[in-house]
């Protein structure tokens, strides 16, 4: 039977735990939360030498980023994570589930953490 047609087991998303990449880091600056991205690439160290670009991508998080992105530890379930945020934030947080796994299926998209 070719691969194509097998049935692929597909792992629980509320059971798997995100990890930060090493690469990346959560910095504060002037009471701002930012997460950091390396520019690593061949095209973007050119840039940086050339153009005087910055060596480093900083995208400032929100509260409820931040508070995900601390918890993207090795620690906690993507579960656990959401009760946390329910916990934490109450209404504001709503619709906890959905808001968590969009955020964290764009964080995996771009390698900013991985799903274990």
């Amino acid at each position: 039977m070719l691969k194509a047609f097998r049935k692929k087991e597909h792992a629980n998303l509320i059971d798997m735990v995100p990890v930060l990449n090493d690469k990346f880091r959560i910095e504060e600056i002037n009471n701002k939360h930012y997460l950091i991205i390396p520019r690593t690439t061949r095209l973007e160290k050119a840039a940086i030498k050339f153009f005087k670009q910055p060596k480093e991508h900083r995208y400032q998080l929100d509260d409820l980023g931040l508070f995900v992105l601390k918890h993207c530890n090795g620690e906690y379930t993507v579960g656990e994570i959401e009760k946390r945020l329910q916990e934490h934030f109450g209404e504001k947080a709503e619709p906890t589930l959905a808001r968590l796994v969009k955020f964290l299926q764009i964080l995996d998209t771009n390698h900013i953490v991985t799903l274990q």
